[in-house]
């Protein structure tokens, strides 16, 4: 009776510690909290200008695209998951604390802000892959969908309670803001004690690489029926002869196929995840979401801080705190219904978002013209990030899912979830240094008029191409999901057919 309940007891306690984890990873998980204070911070206490954080932001992307997929390659490769998330947010915190120390006026040392900047975008692209590698390793791929959203929620509230509280300090420290980064060590400590409360033994490396014969099931609830004869890893490593280690051979796949299962399942090869048609759309998507998306925030940031003194940097902390609350809103819908109206509807509303509030803000940044502004048109400019709370809560949670969805039973979660976060990536890069341009050249109006023409194209591309990825709402079953190759012999998993070597 003890050993029949104590794995599931203990795996209840590395989902509570993955949990926590969560809520200390909102601030490092991407990179992009803190690059956005910064931007902030190097234009209002250091001089930069629009186009010299531009810069940065370029950098920071373009090295974050280089590092993204394979970082996912790696953390479908290794079975140190835990490890590699914990020195990732190490090390840029480490790298956010040098930003600030080192930072000079008006720019003087940009090159060295550049290198910073690239180590750090290489850094955080370890994240992503590794925090949802270790969740789906747990709780398999059909405990996903309420993971990703608790995943979601807590980064979300760990992050709007990080930001308050360096707000606050910024605030009463004001023209001294550099210290507000003192919260990046402080949720770095939280972060790496709870990541190693997760125990090895309770992650599935099969199941979180996509592969595992338990990829769509959650190992705490298989009865010993639907188990067949898999056996439930020991301490981490699956006994049941399944080749899971990921290939070096870069091709389209071939040979000859069996479905002996004793003979063991082997991952798609790299080529063949690329030749996924709907991933690719899906990529396409991401990457012209984020090229308009990703530099409204850290611009209506700029608009509420540049002039105003300390109460200008509590407003542009209070734009990220905002958004974040109605993130951890967004976060817990989808996880609560994504599954009950799948993926597609939850999605658009989140696509449809961004052109609204951009067309708000031009309306209101018009309004502002060459002024501050009084305090109610400040206090409605930063009420637009409700929307922010919307867009980007609904597209941090669902394009995970949408991602597990495409992947399952390719053995290559990690590798595939690279590849969307790649094209975030660049999108985000090239939407960093746009919107800084944009701002400096034409004005702040112009530029979100521009960028509400630019994120229809996303929504409108993902409404006609994007079909619903959720198995269940597809038009077929998940079992007879088209095979891979015309030639492969396959058994069903999760939805998609396996190669069986």
């Amino acid at each position: 009776m003890e050993s029949r309940n104590q794995p599931v007891a203990e795996k209840a306690g590395s989902k509570l510690s993955l949990k926590w984890a969560a809520l200390f990873l909102g601030e490092l998980r991407d990179g992009l909290t803190m690059i956005n204070m910064q931007s902030a911070f190097l234009i209002v206490a250091k001089g930069y200008t629009e186009k010299q954080v531009g810069t940065l932001f370029f950098i920071f992307g373009i090295s974050q695209f280089l590092f993204q997929t394979p970082s996912g390659y790696l953390m479908d490769y290794t079975d140190k998951k835990v490890l590699c998330l914990s020195l990732a947010g190490l090390i840029t915190t480490i790298l956010t604390i040098v930003t600030v120390m080192f930072a000079e006026e008006n720019g003087q040392n940009l090159g060295f802000m550049v290198l910073i900047k690239f180590l750090q975008g290489a850094i955080t692209s370890l994240i992503p892959p590794g925090l949802n590698s270790i969740s789906q390793g747990i709780v398999g791929s059909t405990g996903m969908t309420k993971q990703v959203s608790i995943n979601e929620m807590m980064n979300h509230l760990g992050t709007s309670i990080l930001v308050t509280s360096g707000s606050l300090i910024a605030y009463f420290m004001y023209p001294d803001i550099g210290i507000l980064f003192v919260v990046s060590p402080i949720a770095c400590v939280g972060l790496l004690f709870f990541l190693n409360q997760i125990r090895a033994g309770d992650i599935d490396h099969n199941a979180a690489r996509g592969l595992s014969q338990e990829s769509k099931k959650d190992s705490t609830s298989l009865s010993p029926g639907e188990a067949e004869g898999y056996k439930p890893p020991v301490g981490g490593k699956d006994t049941n002869n399944i080749n899971t280690q990921p290939s070096f051979i870069f091709s389209f796949g071939g040979g000859s196929k069996t479905t002996n299962i004793s003979v063991g399942r082997r991952a798609d090869t790299p080529m063949q995840i690329l030749r996924d048609p709907t991933l690719l759309t899906f990529v396409c998507i991401v990457f012209l979401f984020h090229t308009a998306n990703a530099t409204i925030l850290p611009l209506v940031m700029q608009s509420l801080a540049i002039g105003n003194g300390r109460s200008g940097i509590l407003l542009s902390g209070m734009c990220i705190i905002v958004a974040q609350i109605f993130m951890v809103m967004s976060a817990s819908i989808c996880g609560n219904y994504s599954d009950k109206y799948g993926r597609k509807t939850l999605f658009l509303i989140g696509f449809f978002s961004v052109p609204i509030r951009c067309v708000i803000l031009y309306s209101l940044m018009n309004l502002k013209g060459d002024d501050q502004g009084g305090s109610l048109l400040q206090f409605i400019i930063l009420s637009t990030q409700i929307l922010d709370g919307i867009g980007a809560g609904t597209f941090g949670t669902m394009y995970v899912l949408v991602t597990s969805d495409i992947s399952g039973g390719t053995g290559r979660f990690s590798l595939t979830l690279g590849l969307t976060t790649a094209a975030m990536s660049i999108g985000g890069t090239v939407s960093g240094y746009l919107g800084q341009a944009l701002a400096q050249d034409l004005g702040y109006n112009q530029a979100f008029i521009i960028l509400a023409v630019m994120s229809l194209v996303p929504a409108i591309g993902y409404l006609l191409f994007m079909p619903e990825t959720l198995p269940a709402f597809s038009n077929q079953e998940p079992d007879m999901q088209p095979i891979r190759e015309e030639n492969t012999t396959a058994t069903p998993a999760g939805g998609k057919y396996v190669e069986m070597t």
